[in-house]
């Protein structure tokens, strides 16, 4: 999960960082008819998914449901993780009591059996992640072979580009920690992101078994512009550079 930053802020400790449950309300708010989650992010990685009729799929860091909830519309059979239970408690709201949801934080092993799942979908979610390794690895193990993972993750162009507007020289090349503040439905919370070269992930995936199939920069969807006119006068086509996209399939 991601939004536009609203000022940098210097590091500190990490357990001050990334309280999802503090400002639960406020993002599932921000998040549900905004350009960047509702006209970008979730139609895009709902036009990867393509037809999802019967299969099993993980969506990793399902923060308050939104995408669980289109992919169940569209006949998926879905079970949503995530680190934050106040955000579990707002998805649990939406999608109701039988919905298969749990707190998993996805630093550490899963709680399913090999081969569970057809898909897993990662959305927003590995850039808050220093180190892939282990969870790619465990994503891997969860996927039937031939299943799919699907991820987006700030663009590293974007955010290397935002920077150095912003004053900043960060090394394009490096893996570094970045740190933004967000006030969100009146509270406001640290968020720390491990921004990471393209080469950087692919190398990652790769050494986890994927095989690359996609790399997605898609546009953002028709009707954005009539609603967004201010944040899309700028841009003069259908597309920005704001999230990339992945379609990586389980060797």
């Amino acid at each position: 999960m991601s939004a536009m930053p609203e000022k940098y802020v210097e590091a500190a400790s990490s357990s001050r960082f990334n309280d999802y449950d503090r400002i639960a309300e406020g993002y599932t708010t921000e998040n549900e008819n905004n350009l960047l989650n509702a006209y970008y992010e979730r139609p895009a990685m709902l036009e990867l998914a393509g037809d999802v009729t019967g299969r099993r799929i993980l969506d990793a860091g399902c923060g308050s449901g939104p995408l669980f909830s289109e992919l169940r519309d569209r006949g998926a059979v879905v079970t949503g993780v995530d680190a934050s239970a106040g955000m579990l408690e707002l998805a649990r709201r939406r999608l109701g009591a039988d919905a298969d949801l749990r707190v998993v934080d996805l630093a550490g092993p899963l709680p399913f059996p090999d081969e569970a799942f057809d898909d897993v979908i990662a959305s927003l979610v590995l850039h808050y992640l220093e180190d892939w390794g282990p969870t790619l690895a465990e994503l891997r193990r969860v996927l039937r072979p031939g299943g799919r993972l699907l991820v987006s993750v700030d663009h590293p162009f974007a955010i290397t580009l935002m920077r150095h507007m912003a004053g900043e020289k960060p090394s394009y090349f490096e893996t570094r920690i970045r740190t933004e503040e967000w006030t969100m439905g009146g509270q406001t919370v640290q968020m720390s992101f491990w921004d990471r070269p393209l080469h950087a992930m692919t190398e990652a995936f790769t050494a986890a078994g994927f095989r690359i199939s996609v790399i997605s920069e898609p546009p953002f969807v028709p009707e954005a512009r009539e609603l967004f006119p201010e944040e899309l006068r700028e841009i003069t086509g259908q597309r920005f550079l704001g999230f990339l996209f992945f379609v990586l399939e389980a060797g």
